[in-house]
C-alpha cells in the first residue's frame, strides 16, 4: 500500500457544494477510483483558508497516474471546476505534500 497526501484549494463559499457533490459521488466515479487501484480517499478542509487535504491510499502508482486520463476522471473536472482552482485543463491545482511522520 502506498499513501499519498495532497493539498487544493476551495473557491470561498463553495463548501456546501463541494461537499454535497461528493456526498453524491457518482457510481462510475466511484468504480473508477477502485479500479485504478485507490484503497481509501478522504479529504478534508480548512475552513479558514479553504485548503483541502486530500489522503489516499493506493495499491500501485503507474496504476494510479491514469486516472487522469479516464473520461469519467476528466468529466468529473469539468463538472467541479466552478468550485475550485483548476489548471486550464480543469484539473484542480493540487501540491503533493511529503510525508514527515508516521506512528
Amino acid at each position: 500500500m502506498i499513501k499519498k497526501a495532497i493539498r487544493m484549494n476551495l473557491n470561498p463559499g463553495a463548501k456546501a457544494e463541494y461537499q454535497k457533490r461528493h456526498d453524491e459521488l457518482w457510481p462510475e466515479m466511484r468504480e473508477m477510483l477502485k479500479e485504478h487501484g485507490a484503497l481509501s480517499y478522504s479529504i478534508f478542509l480548512d475552513p479558514k483558508s479553504n485548503q483541502l487535504f486530500g489522503y489516499l491510499e493506493i495499491e500501485d502508482e503507474e496504476k494510479w497516474k491514469q486516472v487522469s486520463t479516464t473520461a469519467i476522471n476528466q468529466k468529473w473536472w469539468t463538472y467541479m471546476k466552478e468550485l475550485m482552482e483548476t489548471n486550464p485543463d480543469d484539473s484542480p491545482v493540487s501540491i503533493d505534500l511529503e510525508s514527515v511522520f508516521e506512528l
